[in-house]
């Protein structure tokens, strides 16, 4: 990579990023009425409709099981996208669904995705050490630390991959799930132009049923929700927002806070240090 090069991605990865959060500021005062709609099995529904469909079988934050799960009129949404890509030789692939807000914030703390984060504001400040409050603007545009943003926690959104059917071989968007570089927004300049054309002809099949693409992550869509209206264009208030979900009953609690950050600044500075501590032990290691 040349220095031109290197100066190039920077620039690039700071003004995305900086868009993402000005998005994120965007959709914080966006009103949200919660319908009250219960979830659905996106497995179940797969089998109920005879629809092909791969799930992760990764835990999520490293420990806990992912919940495969959504508001129950857009499981049904992602059957039809599910049958559209059946017919087209491929299969969708849900990588995640909803999340409850310890899950986010766990997520947000893991030392394999925080460390990542943090190394990228740090080569985006050119080796100097960034600020806290850098790096929670940038966490929370690559991981949500808002519950009225953070879409995984209104069961509105699912994270996606594709697989093509005769094969098994991936539908290549230029990284696997889950990237976070340059290379993560969805028309980064930094991928190879057949592999944009793969997350584009992905995300044409999503939003043919109603799924907005967040424009920061390739593999990330949602309806119906703060973000998913403010992308789209649409005034009406939200019909989903973070909740509390209890799964044996389905039912709903709105969060009484959406706006309150899940790691606060001081925590997040701590986290950094702890990162920079593993880095320190890992030199030494490595000696």
């Amino acid at each position: 990579m040349t220095e031109a090069d290197d100066v190039a991605r920077r620039a690039f990865w700071a003004q995305q990023m900086d868009l993402g959060y000005k998005l994120i500021e965007d959709v914080t005062p966006f009103e949200v009425r919660e319908c009250g709609e219960g979830f659905a099995s996106l497995r179940e529904e797969a089998e109920k409709a005879g629809v092909e469909m791969l799930f992760s079988t990764s835990k999520i934050a490293g420990e806990l099981e992912r919940v495969l799960f959504m508001r129950e009129s857009l499981a049904k949404r992602v059957m039809d996208v599910g049958r559209d890509m059946n017919n087209r030789g491929w299969i969708l692939k849900i990588e995640d669904g909803y999340r409850s807000l310890e899950m986010q914030a766990q997520l947000g703390r893991k030392p394999a995705l925080f460390d990542v984060i943090l190394n990228k504001c740090i080569w985006e400040c050119g080796g100097e050490i960034p600020s806290v409050e850098l790096v929670s603007r940038r966490a929370n545009v690559l991981i949500s630390n808002l519950p009225k943003v953070g879409t995984h926690m209104s069961g509105s959104a699912i994270d996606v991959s594709v697989f093509r059917r005769d094969d098994g071989t991936e539908v290549w968007r230029g990284n696997p799930y889950l990237e976070m570089s340059e290379r993560t927004p969805m028309r980064s300049p930094f991928v190879e132009p057949e592999f944009i054309q793969n997350r584009l002809e992905i995300t044409a099949m999503l939003e043919a049923h109603g799924f907005v693409h967040f424009p920061y992550e390739f593999w990330h869509f949602n309806q119906g929700d703060g973000l998913g209206n403010a992308v789209a264009g649409i005034k009406e208030p939200a019909r989903f927002g973070a909740v509390h979900w209890d799964p044996k009953t389905n039912r709903v609690t709105p969060v009484d806070n959406p706006n309150e950050l899940l790691t606060p600044l001081p925590e997040i500075q701590r986290q950094i240090e702890a990162a920079f501590e593993r880095a320190k032990k890992l030199r030494e290691t490595n000696a």
